[in-house]
């Protein structure tokens, strides 16, 4: 653990593994705490503050500033600690940027965040409103659980392609009714299987110990939730002098897509960093979701798929601090932009990777290195569906009450991004940083259980004094304010979203 003290008026629950509900006992206001063996001596619960100090030493941060925290769990409706992997992955991130802070200028500053808002930040889309209108309902009409001859499966369909795959793959119209009656004639993991072979987006629904058994849970058992390792030699490349931000002058190439990656490059932005957003003209999007995490960045449109794109990305990576990519592992490789070949376009760069699965154990048609998944899918293929249904006593898949491991994840990738870019400053190197939505899971695992799903659901009205006014290119939105407190260089975004295309593929 750091050196440093770690601050904060939580409650404390336990950090073992969970066990089933009826095996826990209430302890500490609704936390779910397992009583300790005879023989064994039982560890203290951790704190946010505490979780925060020990993401920041996995990432070499030994020295991070103290975090204060505020607040008492629980305040999502969940058995799961995610009001706590909220405040402490994104407060991590802040203590990340205050160390970057501190090496620039010599100066330190506190660092602060409150569980409620933390909370709202990992369920910002859900709380982004473009005018006075919500957002509209992300999912495809056809997504979503379904059961199957011996279990349930997951579709995820937002996106037409994956959607027009899973209808020819069931053979069936593109009706709810349709399609469940075609699953009812599946097995889970058969379909499961076949859909992965189609390049489709499917999950069959596991309990923690059919996930556990798993041969890919077991290729990422011990696997750490985010992941820093050297590429290549390269010289220190100095911060620029006299920034007013941590992140001042910091150039950062976002790659990615959906909300777990586009949070780590608006994180990096909420700190001072210049971050230009990089999306394919060809392939779709969700532009609620950009106008909810492209704040705070420029965006623009890139095909390569053309020599001419190839060519102005590269000019980009030439002069980049940072490059964030959430593509499937090989994807941009293919095109020339593999971890390996972006370090020696650009000496020194740090590059930040985002997956569903890893890119850990053997690749082939048959491996989970590398598969296609997204947080919905995440959640039923390792178990959180099936826990949380457990708890809540319920048959059917019950979902977290937010994307837990979207937002952790990204705020993990911002976190290690900065971490490596420190690194970079004071011993030289190129670096990649290595986040995957699945060891994210494990990680929000073994912070424990918590009695919270009888916790009333945070509405607009209740979160109402954590918003703040920003744009969409011309169209007025309210959304959450970052919720890390900085005590002399508050986080905050000095633009609001643009929509793809709108800028120039330029510094």
């Amino acid at each position: 653990m750091p050196a440093r003290t770690a601050s904060c008026t939580t409650a404390s629950p336990s950090t073992l593994p969970p066990a089933p509900m009826h095996h826990m006992r209430a302890s500490h206001d609704n936390i779910m705490e397992l009583p300790p063996p005879q023989t064994a001596r039982h560890t203290p619960p951790m704190t946010p503050a505490q979780i925060a100090a020990d993401l920041c030493a996995r990432v070499g941060l030994n020295d991070a500033a103290p975090l204060t925290v505020t607040g008492a769990e629980p305040i999502l409706p969940s058995s799961f600690r995610v009001d706590a992997a909220a405040a402490a992955s994104i407060g991590a991130a802040a203590l990340a940027a205050e160390a970057i802070w501190r090496h620039r200028t010599g100066a330190g500053q506190g660092v602060a965040i409150d569980l409620r808002h933390a909370a709202a930040e990992f369920r910002s889309e859900r709380h982004l409103r473009i005018g006075d209108t919500p957002p509209a309902d992300p999912w495809d009409p056809i997504a979503g659980a379904y059961p199957t001859q011996d279990g349930w499966v997951r579709l995820h369909t937002n996106f037409p392609h994956h959607r027009d795959g899973i209808l020819k793959l069931l053979a069936c119209d593109n009706t709810r009714q349709d399609v469940a009656a075609a699953l009812r004639r599946q097995k889970a993991e058969t379909f499961e299987t076949a859909a992965f072979q189609a390049g489709l987006c499917v999950s069959a629904y596991r309990s923690f110990a059919q996930w556990d058994a798993h041969p890919h849970a077991q290729v990422l058992a011990g696997l750490p939730p985010l992941r820093l390792e050297r590429l290549r030699d390269a010289k220190p490349i100095p911060f620029t002098p006299n920034p007013a931000r941590p992140l001042e002058g910091v150039k950062v190439l976002d790659l990615t897509r959906v909300i777990a990656g586009p949070v780590a490059g608006r994180t990096l932005s909420a700190h001072g960093a210049d971050v230009l957003y990089v999306a394919s003209p060809t392939i779709p999007n969700l532009p609620t979701l950009i106008a909810d995490t492209g704040r705070g960045k420029r965006a623009c449109a890139i095909d390569l798929e053309t020599p001419e794109g190839r060519a102005t990305l590269r000019a980009l990576v030439e002069q980049a601090d940072i490059f964030l990519q959430s593509y499937r592992p090989g994807a941009l490789a293919r095109h020339g932009f593999g971890p390996a070949q972006v370090a020696a376009m650009r000496p020194g760069i740090v590059v930040g990777t985002l997956s569903a699965y890893g890119e850990t154990g053997p690749h082939g048609p048959q491996s989970w290195a590398g598969k296609r998944g997204f947080d919905s899918l995440v959640q039923t293929a390792t178990g959180f569906n099936h826990a949380e249904a457990e708890a809540a006593g319920t048959a059917s898949p019950k979902p977290l009450p937010c994307q837990a491991l979207d937002h952790a994840s990204g705020y993990l990738l911002a976190l290690a991004a900065m971490a490596a870019r420190l690194r970079q400053a004071k011993e030289g190197g190129s670096w990649k940083v290595s986040v995957a939505l699945a060891t994210t899971g494990t990680w929000l695992r073994s912070l424990g259980r918590i009695y919270g799903l009888a916790t009333p659901d945070p509405d607009q009205a209740s979160i109402a004094d954590l918003l703040e006014l920003s744009t969409y290119g011309d169209s007025p939105t309210t959304a959450i304010r970052h919720a890390a407190s900085l005590s002399e260089t508050p986080a905050h975004w000095s633009r609001g979203a643009s929509p793809l295309g709108t800028d120039d593929p330029a510094w």
